[in-house]
């Protein structure tokens, strides 16, 4: 299924549905005893055991991770603007793994690429043939001096990113500004980072909230960014900084934060030429962000760049890492260029399913990634712009000619804030 038959089929309320029916014809599986080991029950891992359940017969299939709950994180940005409750987002792991799947409830604490064994913070080991590292993201918050996740709803200070519950007291700091005035101050990292449009997202709901309450006047919008431009994308970056410029939204560039004074309600930021202080009356924190330990202490990540963030060195089009070719990494700990969205990983997935189960089957898989990614970027409550782009910063539209990529529109809402969960339960299905 295409994006477009993909993307239409959400918009007419009935993409799990269709989306199932779509793949009840499937080959039949092929025999094998291989052991597939899988790190993370993310998007990534989640999917890929369901699809990779199906194509093979007697495989020993082990999904590692030890949460409980999982989260639907692209609804984060709507918590936090108080457009949906904490709960929105959260599910259980368990209600999406299939039979014929093993859930270790562990952490990984090491992997040895060469005796192809993955041990767990528990002690134990588990030998594989193929191994997926799907483990997500750690929140660096304690690169940001003075802060920390307790602050999280008082003075003034938001961190959507850190799961639904600071999503929720986000939205009680948020609110507080929108009634109130001052200066917001909107940050992303200068590391890589999941979704690279929420700090934008979460900068135009709050103003556009603000305006509906009669509180523009009151208000000083400043989003400060580590980067030169305003998005990777650069003729969405300019359609951005049109639309600050018509909002009155301000931009510090070239600035990256690195503490915050609670008390004082003030921000420290790093410089071409030193550092700036900024006064706030309410903040938006997003934390650099890195791999989990393990993928640098096991020799998984890249050597030559993003050595400060330690992402799983893989090759950009197959996803397969490119030192031991039994390994491939998926979704946000992935070390390629774009992808770190969950329309990212709907797209990536079948490319790492089909590698393993071709090299099961003795063939080559002529499935690619080539870098898509789907930012559905609010503009305001009820329009929005569904921006999709490849590796190589082109639009890559799923609907042209019917929805303009760079215009506000209600229907682009609707994906974001109606069509877009059932999509991705059908993706966590491993059906889309």
């Amino acid at each position: 299924m295409d994006r477009r038959h993909f993307l239409t089929t959400a918009l007419a309320g009935g993409a799990a549905a269709t989306l199932v029916r779509a793949n009840d014809a499937e080959a039949a599986p092929t025999r094998t005893s291989a052991k597939i080991v899988i790190i993370g029950a993310g998007a990534g891992g989640t999917a890929l055991a369901n699809r990779v359940v199906r194509r093979l017969d007697g495989a020993e299939i082990t999904l590692i991770d030890p949460r409980q709950e999982h989260l639907y994180q692209p609804g984060l940005s709507l918590v936090a603007a108080g457009l949906k409750p904490a709960d929105y987002v959260v599910s259980q792991t368990g209600q999406w793994l299939p039979d014929g799947v093993t859930w270790l409830r562990e952490r990984v604490a090491a992997v040895d690429p060469e005796a192809k064994i993955v041990e767990t913070e528990s002690g134990a080991s588990l030998a594989y043939d193929w191994l997926v590292v799907a483990p997500g993201l750690v929140l660096d918050h304690d690169a940001i001096e003075g802060f920390s996740l307790d602050m999280v709803g008082k003075n003034g200070i938001g961190a959507l990113y850190a799961g639904p519950d600071h999503a929720a007291r986000t939205w009680d700091a948020a609110r507080r500004f929108t009634e109130e005035g001052g200066t917001g101050l909107f940050t992303r990292p200068v590391t890589e980072m999941k979704c690279a449009g929420a700090p934008l997202k979460h900068t135009f709901l709050i103003d556009d909230i603000a305006r509906r309450a009669g509180n523009a006047g009151r208000m000083n919008m400043l989003y400060a960014a580590p980067q030169s431009a305003l998005f990777g994308v650069p003729i969405v970056a300019e359609k951005v900084r049109m639309l600050f410029e018509d909002r009155g939204i301000d931009s510090l560039m070239n600035a990256t934060l690195t503490a915050i004074d609670a008390g004082a309600r003030r921000a420290t930021f790093a410089t071409a030429t030193g550092s700036e202080e900024v006064d706030y009356d309410y903040i938006h924190v997003i934390p650099p962000q890195r791999a989990p330990d393990f993928v640098v202490q096991s020799g998984l990540a890249w050597a030559d760049k993003w050595t400060d963030q330690g992402w799983v060195e893989a090759d950009m089009a197959t996803l397969q890492h490119l030192r031991y070719p039994e390994i491939f990494a998926l979704g946000d700990v992935a070390g390629v260029p774009k992808g770190k969205t969950a329309a990212s990983v709907k797209w990536q997935v079948p490319v790492v399913e089909d590698h393993i189960v071709a090299a099961i089957e003795g063939r080559e898989s002529p499935e690619t990634y080539d870098g898509y990614t789907s930012c559905p970027l609010i503009t305001r409550i009820g329009r929005a712009m569904l921006v999709e782009f490849d590796y190589h910063d082109n639009l890559v539209p799923s609907f042209p000619g019917m929805i303009a990529p760079l215009e506000e529109l209600w229907i682009s809402w609707l994906m974001k804030e109606v069509a877009l969960k059932a999509t991705y339960n059908a993706m966590l299905r491993g059906r889309a």
